[in-house]
């Protein structure tokens, strides 16, 4: 009898009303593949754009029903032939490029790590994009010490991590945000500075000596600004307008993720030396409901499913 699983699918595009939860086949892993069981996903715009129909260029098919989520975590069942350093009974965090809002999913067995103890599987399940991106954009943007980085949309999941990550190498944050979020801004170590009319003068206020670099998790008019006070183009990331950034010059994410990476930043959070808060936490069935609060478009942290 074929394996049955439970997951957060879409027959067809459309609003968040489209994602149901049906039966479907189980993967199975393959050689070099390891199935894991998911305890937690993390919900991200990306799989909202997915629902609408949208696909990235490096998937040139997926059938329907679909599955969104790329980001995962929860306990090794079954390995495949040929993968080594990962075993049945593993508790794993990892990364796909579809297919995580399921009970079971099959990647390769070099895109999970291992989950310290200390990390609930909230936040193992929706680590992965914030660190990875963070990252992958503060390399490219080259933020060394002594610098100032501006950061738009600095209390979401990616902002928490950059801000992070970017004190960590010695640079200086300047985050906007809504007024609510400013607390927790310091708390990381950012200047926080409220969105809106006369952004960039009070940016500047902040920053006498000027901004070296901006990452733009907001887009329209943080963009504008990030335009208006960085020299160089080329040091100005944005996580959101993808189809301006070839003619304006900036840089989109570029680079692969790791389970090094994500392994790193899992021990980093399990030492107490960084912060990943959980918004919330859906049920599976509410899937359709994370949607909605993730295209908002605002609020501290990261949503996750829990299965």
């Amino acid at each position: 009898m074929e394996e049955l699983m439970r997951a957060a699918a879409f027959a067809e595009p459309g609003g968040p009303e489209v994602l149901k939860v049906m039966e479907l086949p189980a993967p199975q892993a393959g050689p070099g593949q390891v199935r894991v069981r998911v305890r937690a996903a993390g919900v991200q715009p990306f799989d909202a754009a997915v629902r609408t129909g949208w696909l990235p260029p490096y998937i040139s098919a997926a059938d329907f029903p679909r599955i969104p989520g790329n980001e995962f975590a929860g306990v090794v069942d079954q390995v495949g032939e040929g993968v080594t350093g990962v075993s049945a009974g593993d508790e794993v965090l990892g990364f796909s490029k579809l297919f995580a809002y399921a009970e079971y999913i099959v990647v390769d067995g070099t895109d999970v790590a291992p989950k310290p103890a200390g990390v609930p599987w909230e936040v193992a399940g929706g680590l992965t994009a914030g660190v990875q991106t963070a990252e992958l954009a503060l390399d490219g943007l080259g933020v060394k010490e002594g610098e100032t980085l501006l950061v738009h949309g600095a209390a979401g999941s990616v902002g928490t991590a950059a801000v992070q990550i970017a004190r960590m190498r010695g640079a200086t944050v300047i985050g906007t945000a809504r007024e609510t979020n400013h607390d927790y801004l310091r708390d990381l170590g950012a200047v926080p500075v409220v969105y809106g009319e006369g952004l960039a003068g009070r940016v500047r206020a902040l920053a006498p000596g000027g901004v070296d670099a901006a990452l733009d998790g907001a887009g329209g008019h943080a963009l504008e600004v990030s335009l208006e006070l960085v020299p160089d183009r080329g040091r100005i990331v944005t996580l959101v307008e993808h189809g301006k950034a070839a003619e304006l010059g900036v840089r989109v994410v570029r680079g692969d993720r790791t389970a090094e990476r994500l392994g790193r930043y899992a021990s980093l959070y399990a030492e107490g030396r960084f912060t990943f808060p959980v918004r919330r936490a859906y049920r599976l069935e509410e899937a359709a409901d994370a949607h909605r609060e993730i295209e908002t478009g605002h609020g501290q942290g990261k949503i996750v499913l829990t299965m």
